[in-house]
C-alpha cells in the first residue's frame, strides 16, 4: 500500500485507478481491518491503493467529508465513483463487497 506524502501526489494518484483509505495511527477500527487489505489489494489490483493519514492531511478528509475512519474513496480517470464513508467499525467482507462493484 502507497503511503501519501503530499496533497501533490493525491491529486495526481486520482487521476489512475486508486482506492484512498483514510485511516490513522490511533485508530483501533483501523487497525482491525489491516491484516486483510494485502489479499484485498491483490484481488482488486487494477486499482492503486493509497493509505492516508486522516491527522496530517485533514484538509483533504474535511473535502471530501471523512468524518468517520477508516474510510474509502475510489477514484477512476480523475473521478470519485463511490466512497465508504463513516465512523463505524467495517469488516473485510464488508469493504470487498463495496469494492467489489467497481
Amino acid at each position: 500500500m502507497i503511503q501519501l506524502e503530499s496533497e501533490q501526489q493525491f491529486k495526481d494518484l486520482k487521476n489512475d485507478n486508486t482506492v484512498f483509505l483514510f485511516s490513522a495511527n490511533w485508530c483501533g477500527d483501523c487497525r482491525v481491518i489491516e491484516p486483510g487489505l494485502p489479499e484485498l489489494e491483490e484481488k482488486y489490483s487494477q486499482f492503486k491503493f493509497v493509505k492516508v493519514d486522516r491527522d496530517e492531511f485533514i484538509d483533504l478528509a474535511i473535502e471530501h467529508d471523512i468524518m468517520g475512519i477508516p474510510s474509502f474513496l475510489v477514484f477512476q480517470d480523475g473521478k470519485q465513483v463511490g466512497s465508504y464513508i463513516g465512523k463505524e467499525r467495517k469488516t473485510i467482507e464488508q469493504i470487498d463487497t463495496f469494492l467489489s462493484q467497481f
